[in-house]
């Protein structure tokens, strides 16, 4: 099924075929690119009992992914008193460093951010990972250089503040009729909305796409040559 609106207030009009839409497009990092959406459930599951929380569902943990980690841990785990937040962020992140071996980029993406990159797209990363943890990921993908911008949810505003995207904006000198936002959250299509950024929803990270409808992406790709076939023929 579906579930792009074609009524979203930014559908382009009068944009030829094959002709650049968008000078920036910005993307979210895991769920979108990095197939880590699992992992990081798990993970968030295994730190909140850690310090003697209650186990969040697969539901409550996914829905937190994208935002800062704080506020994502907090959030997943109501009944953990805020002073044990430091031990239950440090406990997130051993357990993600055990795994982090396990995560790759989803199977076409290399070659799509390629191919947009010799069309003359300006390519950035919008994520409420860490600048750390986005440096360390970055690194084991080979990715150096691939990325004209990034911005991280711990030196900015967490999504969906448009702070990330109008930082991006500023610093390679885009509009945001000019700069898509591409994510598999709705924290991500509501940051591009609150940015005044048109969007492009993917249905196989962490969040159902029925819940992106009321946010008007221009599109949900539910895979990656999905994604890439709509951004050569709209992007």
């Amino acid at each position: 099924m579906d579930f792009s609106t074609p009524a979203s207030p930014f559908t382009p009009t009068g944009t030829k075929p094959g002709a650049r839409r968008f000078d920036l497009i910005a993307f979210d990092w895991d769920g979108t690119l990095f197939d880590s959406t699992q992992i990081i459930v798990r993970c968030i599951q295994a730190a909140v009992q850690d310090v003697g929380g209650a186990m969040p569902t697969r539901e409550a943990a996914s829905y937190v992914i994208g935002l800062g980690l704080m506020e994502a841990l907090a959030h997943a785990a109501p009944d953990v008193p805020q002073e044990k937040y430091p031990e239950l962020g440090a406990r997130y992140r051993f357990h993600y460093m055990q795994k982090q071996d396990e995560i790759a980029l989803f199977e076409g993406t290399l070659g799509l951010l390629h191919a947009l990159k010799a069309r003359g797209h300006l390519l950035a990363v919008a994520t409420g990972k860490s600048r750390r943890g986005l440096d360390q990921a970055l690194h084991s993908v080979e990715l150096h250089g691939v990325f004209d911008a990034s911005r991280t949810a711990d030196e900015t505003q967490g999504k969906p503040h448009p702070l990330m995207l109008h930082e991006l904006m500023a610093e390679l000198g885009t509009s945001p009729e000019r700069t898509l936002m591409v994510g598999d959250t709705t924290h991500d299509l509501q940051m591009a909305l609150n940015a005044r950024c048109p969007s492009v929803g993917v249905s196989y990270g962490a969040h159902e796409p029925q819940a992106f409808a009321a946010l008007g992406p221009l599109h949900v790709a539910h895979n990656v040559g999905d994604l890439a076939d709509w951004l050569a023929q709209h992007g």
